[in-house]
């Protein structure tokens, strides 16, 4: 599992309400962070909880792209999103490019 120990060591309770967006990586990659930033201001969570409900945002290659993460390398939610930001976001490319050459 990509989480470091600490991570992998936070119980996220029954009772939390975890925010209801997906990425399958046709989707707008920062429209994606922002929705789950504000879903998450809304309920609160620690950087730990942040990292395991974002990953349950993730579908289909994504989630095989996180999973491919090396195992304990992803050790805070800010390093998490610029993993992501780095893998989804090709600089001035379109969106047709994007899903050709990088999914």
């Amino acid at each position: 599992m990509p989480f470091s120990q600490v991570i992998m060591d936070v119980v996220i309770p029954a009772t939390f309400v975890g925010p209801k967006v997906t990425f399958t990586s046709m989707e707008d990659p920062e429209a994606h962070l922002t929705a789950f930033h504000t879903q998450m201001m809304l309920v609160g969570g620690s950087d730990a909880v942040r990292c395991k409900l974002f990953m349950s945002t993730l579908v289909g290659t994504t989630m095989d792209w996180f999973i491919s993460l090396p195992d304990g390398h992803v050790t805070s939610f800010p390093q998490l999103t610029k993993l992501f930001r780095e893998h989804y976001i090709a600089i001035g490319l379109p969106r047709p490019f994007l899903t050709i050459f990088l999914t």
